[in-house]
């Protein structure tokens, strides 16, 4: 008997879930509502008219890049806020809000600020990356990709997806393809040079799908249904896991091995292995609801939410 009970404990600790607690933490003026990872640059957006560049090694900030404040619609001038940036080769790309009608205002940072586009180009963008130095992929509220030249500053093209109203797009790591995530739960691939759409991905969720992300031909999505979903891209077919709450963020490693999702009401991050869909880790002590998660590697993660604070952490005990 005895023997018996001692095999059930350990069967039990082999497939229990860990535990982790932030390794560190990196503090910003502002709330955080977008950040990248170049190289061992942490590049983030805030809500007070800035981007900060963090040095994950040196565990310092290194740059600030501020843009012009902004009226809101009762006149008070306020910060900007900045809903999206990117890095390449030095540059900074700044996507904020301009005050006016839910126009957007798009700057470029290479030593000095250059604004693009603003209110006066009534472009509703909500989401935008760089492709390579000269080019920008746009993700539009009203569910359009767009493909913007830096030089001419027009778009090569612009295609409408779907009537759902756009939640979030995700790059592959080439940058030749794009997931967009909209309201309908219904994921669509698209060729970035052309816009053409490859392949959609749909039956896991059935409601908006906040974010996604896509890696090694894997696409998580993170649903307002309590759905976190996992396609394969190849095969357009996919499961999905159940949970607690509404689910607000999702990352792949590089490797797309595993997968994170924001999976109940207290924030916690849950981590799975993306084959199996079997938890692996519990990661706790998040203050606020997740706007982004990043892995740097396999074990390490970068988490943004509502707040100033973004959470390190480290899947190796």
């Amino acid at each position: 008997m005895k023997k018996v009970i001692l095999y059930l404990l350990l069967s039990l600790s082999l497939f229990a879930t860990s535990e982790f607690t932030p390794v560190d933490s990196i503090e910003i003026n502002g709330t955080a509502k977008d950040m990248v990872l170049d190289g061992n640059n942490l590049v983030i957006a805030t809500d007070m008219g800035h981007i900060e560049v963090y040095d994950i090694v040196k565990k310092e900030k290194i740059k600030e890049i501020n843009i012009p404040d902004v009226k809101d619609f009762m006149g008070d001038v306020m910060p900007a806020r900045v809903m999206s940036t990117d890095t390449v080769n030095g540059k900074y790309l700044l996507l904020s809000d301009s005050g006016k009608g839910g126009y957007s205002n798009l700057y470029i940072y290479d030593d000095n600020l250059t604004q693009l586009l603003s209110a006066k180009d009534k472009k509703a963008i909500i989401k935008a990356r760089f492709i390579d130095e000269n080019h920008i992929i746009f993700g539009y509220l009203s569910n359009e990709v767009s493909l913007f030249d830096i030089a001419t500053k027009k778009e090569i093209f612009r295609v409408q997806l779907s009537e759902s109203k756009f939640s979030d797009f995700m790059l592959n790591e080439d940058k030749t393809q794009a997931v967009f995530a909209c309201e309908s739960g219904v994921l669509s691939v698209v060729d970035v040079k052309t816009g053409k759409l490859i392949k959609e991905l749909k039956g896991q969720n059935l409601d908006n799908v906040y974010k996604v992300d896509f890696k090694s031909g894997i696409v998580s999505g993170a649903g307002q249904d309590q759905r976190a979903s996992i396609y394969d891209v190849s095969t357009a077919k996919g499961g999905y896991i159940k949970g607690d709450f509404l689910i607000y963020a999702t990352a792949l490693s590089p490797s797309a091995s595993k997968v994170a999702f924001a999976m109940d009401e207290k924030n916690n991050i849950s981590i799975y292995n993306t084959s199996t869909k079997s938890k692996i880790a519990l990661l706790k002590g998040q203050k606020s609801t997740l706007n982004v998660i990043i892995f740097q590697d396999e074990n390490r993660l970068f988490s943004a939410s509502d707040d100033n604070t973004i959470m390190v952490w480290n899947l190796k005990k």
